[in-house]
């Protein structure tokens, strides 16, 4: 399985309706671009745990989006409604830390 997962902090200025949009359109991309085979949003603890390192900058909102395989993640990439995403993400994001993994079943 190949994951996407996408850190992010909207900007401090964003509107309410703007931010619901931005996850609107995250929503509608995953459910239309057919090699999405999971995706789920979430907001950060608050307060953080214990454990938390500090001294990072913080990214209060993750996306994480699961795939069969590399070309399924290089196919919502390219898709049309993904570079529309891109657009309006870009527009709303203050700052955004995106990374790609290949998931398996052994530490190997």
């Amino acid at each position: 399985m190949t994951v996407h997962v996408v850190l992010f902090r909207p900007r401090t200025d964003l509107a309410e309706d703007e931010r619901e949009g931005l996850f609107e359109a995250m929503r509608a991309a995953a459910r239309e671009i057919a090699t999405v085979r999971g995706f789920r949003i979430g907001r950060h603890l608050d307060p953080a745990p214990q454990y938390k390192l500090g001294g990072f900058p913080s990214f209060p909102w993750v996306a994480v989006l699961e795939f069969d395989d590399v070309a399924g993640l290089q196919a919502y990439l390219t898709h049309p409604l993904h570079r529309e995403l891109g657009v309006r993400f870009n527009a709303a994001a203050d700052a955004a830390l995106i990374y790609d993994y290949t998931i398996t079943d052994s530490l190997v």
